[in-house]
Parts: C-alpha cells; structure tokens; sequence
C-alpha cells in the first residue's frame, strides 16, 4: 500500500500536466545514470523494444497463469482435463488485448495487464457454493464429457459475475465516479477488506500443499530466502543496449523473480523426485499427474468470447466478485501515480485516471466473455521493470502485450503450464497470501485504535467477513438468492 506521498510528482520531474501528451525527448545513446534510455513517448528500435518487452512478459507470467491454476481445482477440473491448458492460454491471450486498450486508449501509461488475485477468492466461492462439491461427483466413473460439462457449468457462473459486475467499473471511470468512490475508502474500510482477502485462502492453500508437504514447504522456504534475504544480491544479466550492443548489467533479479526462480526449482525437484519414484503414486506433486495433457493439447488454438458456453449470472455471484472489483480499482488507481512517478511524467490527470479505470473495466468485461476465470488489473512489477531497464517507452509495453497475445495462441504452451504440481501452487498461496494479510493489518498504522468506533467497525468487520462466507459455504442462507 502506497503512502500518500509516495505517489506524487514535482512538476520539475515531468513538465505538462497531461501524461499522455508529452513531447518526446532526444534519444540519448549513453545518458547519465539517473536518466532513462526511452522516455514514455520515445519509440524504440524493433530489436530494443522486443528484448525489453520479453523482459516485460516474463515479469508477469508468473502471477497471470497461478490464477487460473489456483481456481481450477474449484471447477471440477481433473489433473489431465485439457481445459486447464485452454484457462491460461486464455487469461495470457486476454492479457495481451488488454494491455494494448490499456496503453493505447486507456490511461495511456507504460502499465502492464494481468489476471488478477483479488478475484481469486470470489472465484473459488462462486465455484464452491453454487454447485454440488467436486468431492460429491464420481469423476473417476463420468466419461470426459460429463467432466467436461461439470468444470464448464461453474466457470460460465463465473464468467457472467465478472462481466457483469464489471460494468460497474467501467461505470465508475465513465461518469467521473471515481473521485467521489475512493473518498469513502478510508484506512479503516481497507484494514479488514485486504486482511480478509488473505486470511480467506488459507484452507485452500494448506489443502493443495498437503499434496506433498516436501515440496510445498521447499517453495515456501525458497520464496522466504529469495525474497527477505538474498533480495539485494545483485546478479550480472546480459541485456542490449542502442549503438552498444550485449553487454552486462548488475540486476537484483531475487527482488524482481522471486516466484518464477523457486517456481522452477521446485517443479525441477519434482520432476527429479518423479523420476526416481520418490514420490508417493497418489501424489499431486508428481510430474506425470497430469498424464497425457501436453501431449493430447493442440499446438494452436484461437480462444473465443464463449468458448465454455453462454455465461451464466446470478444475484449471488455478481455480489460476490464486487469485492475484487473494488480492490482492483483501489489497486490500480495506485498503480497509475506509481508508473507516473518510475517513468518520470506528471501524475495522471483525473480525467485520465477515469478513462484508465473505465477500459480496465472493459478490459474485466472481455476476460469474463472469454472465460479466463479472473479480472485483471495493473501489475506493480512490471512498473519496477521500468526503473530497472531504464526504459520508459510506451510502445516496449505494447509490444509486450503482442507477445502476449502470440503465446495465448500456442495451445502447448498453456498446457505446460497447467501441468505445474499442486503442492508447488499450494506454497505460492500460503506465502502471497499470508504477505497479503499483512499488508492489510499494516494500513492500521493510520487509524486511532483509542476510538472505540474504529475498534467495533475494525472488529465487527473482519468477524462478519469471516462468519459470513462460512454460513453460505455451509448453505445456511445462500438460498435467499
């Protein structure tokens, strides 16, 4: 969470008070330090803005794919169903569309697009509580049609919620609202919204870690070490540099990779430990688990609006994903002074920021049409990237978001990662999520806790969001809908 001041910039950093009308600057081959290479208008070479840009894609795969991986056990979804290769191979496709709206028609700002784990939540309690529990369906005794329609039955639920109430997003950014929304979103309405988005996966994360604890607990303690203790540990990196060609670079990359780096160790110790039949055969951190699903996916497939079927909405539904899309707004609007300030622009004007918010509410909109199972929003480390590459320019993201929408494309590459063990995700929730939780109880810093006011909407607030989901989870009253 940014502090207020954090998100400005002086007027001697930036000039005019539209972002997105800059003059661009001189292209300076060899600038000082504390320059940037590309401005936020500059257009680079092809060469240039395909190496930087892949730099871009990579920053953001990691987060992208584990959101339709942590949700697809919640549809029903068998570890060889094909259809978890089409979910990320989706969300990716999805992505790459977004992010061009986002930069060309939307705010306007170097800012990459991405699935989202505020939906996650929603998403997995949609899937839980709308229908009969996965553990209730003979999946071993159904043919692959019937489990085809099971998994397709809850992610059209969940398509129609995103949709929909993502025309509330686009609604706010629209008429102006969104001045106006974030006044009533006080430290105090944050506290226990963001607290309760960690906490709430905490089942989901100890039941798939349980699949193998080794390995789950190897991923754990290599994000805990990469991430809090080797984080300023500076790496040489190759990177190409205008009129310079190859050379190396210092880069911090445990502060920027963390998940790809232990998620590739871990999947690599399983792979090992699949090999030499150290796993147990029942073990969902067996490679082979996901038995014939690279090889029986397409190498190409287009993904379509309706791919699964007619989305489907209900009351219940819509209600519920309104939690993400108002922690995605909330995110976002940080998100944009954040890349402002990194790129070195004046802060986004409101109408800006509107216009921002309104295409990633359009944005939410395709991603339920197409079925990614997750919204999406901006993603904050792609905006450190730009620091670190010294590359501000616009169209390094755009084509960034081409490569995204190429890889969505390649069915096989969807699939391999669809493949990654469950134990491997299981670790991933129990760290992110519990950071998450934390990030939610540090906002506490600016609220008085001698008012006994704030202590009973503080309290009664994180008691009722954990009651609450409980009873509807135990279908105490979610059929008042």
């Amino acid at each position: 969470m940014n502090k207020p001041e954090d998100l400005t910039v002086s007027r001697a950093e930036g000039g005019d008070n539209n972002a997105s009308q800059l003059p661009a600057q001189e292209n300076s081959p060899t600038p000082p330090e504390d320059q940037f290479l590309y401005a936020m208008n500059d257009v680079p070479d092809w060469s240039t803005s395909f190496l930087v840009g892949f730099q871009h894609y990579l920053a953001m795969i990691g987060g992208t794919i584990a959101t339709p991986l942590i949700v697809c056990p919640y549809l029903c979804m068998v570890e060889d169903d094909i259809g978890r290769g089409y979910l990320v191979s989706t969300i990716i496709f999805v992505s790459g569309i977004i992010t061009l709206l986002q930069t060309t028609f939307g705010i306007r700002l170097p800012i990459v697009q991405g699935g989202n784990f505020a939906y996650v939540v929603p998403a997995i309690t949609i899937a839980s509580t709308s229908f009969p529990p996965c553990s209730s369906l003979p999946l071993a005794n159904m043919t692959q049609a019937e489990k085809t329609e099971e998994w397709q039955l809850r992610i059209r639920e969940l398509q129609g919620a995103i949709a929909v109430s993502a025309l509330a997003q686009v609604f706010v950014g629209l008429t102006g609202l969104v001045g106006v929304f974030l006044s009533w979103i006080t430290p105090l309405a944050i506290v226990p919204t963001v607290t309760l988005l960690g906490l709430s996966l905490y089942e989901q994360g100890a039941k798939q870690a349980a699949g193998y604890w080794p390995i789950s607990s190897l991923t754990i303690v290599l994000l805990v070490i990469f991430s809090q203790y080797m984080k300023d540990i500076e790496v040489p990196i190759p990177i190409y540099r205008m009129k310079k060609g190859f050379e190396f670079t210092f880069v911090k990359i445990f502060t920027f990779y963390p998940l790809l780096i232990a998620v590739a160790i871990s999947w690599t110790a399983c792979g090992i430990l699949t090999v030499n039949d150290f796993i147990p055969r029942n073990s969902t951190a067996r490679t082979d688990s996901a038995g014939s699903l690279l090889s029986d996916t397409p190498w190409f497939r287009i993904p379509y609006p309706g791919q699964w079927g007619s989305p489907t909405v209900s009351v219940a539904g819509v209600v519920g994903v309104m939690a993400g899309v108002v922690a995605s707004i909330i995110e976002s609007i940080g998100d944009y002074y954040a890349c402002a300030r990194i790129a070195r622009v004046p802060p986004p004007p409101v109408h800006a920021i509107n216009r921002g918010v309104a295409i990633e509410g359009v944005g939410c909109v395709l991603a339920g049409l197409w079925g990614t199972s997750s919204g999406t929003a901006s993603y904050t480390g792609n905006i450190v990237l730009l620091g670190i590459s010294k590359v501000a320019s616009r169209r390094v993201v755009q084509v960034s978001g081409f490569m995204m929408l190429v890889c969505g494309l390649f069915g096989k590459f969807g699939a391999f990662f669809a493949t990654l063990p469950q134990p491997v995700l299981g670790g991933i929730i129990i760290y992110f999520f519990g950071i998450i939780t934390a990030l939610g109880l540090s906002t506490l810093q600016f609220v008085s806790l001698t008012s006994s006011r704030n202590l009973f909407v503080l309290g009664f607030s994180i008691f009722m969001g954990l009651a609450v989901p409980d009873r509807w989870h135990a279908n105490t009253f979610s059929n008042i809908f």
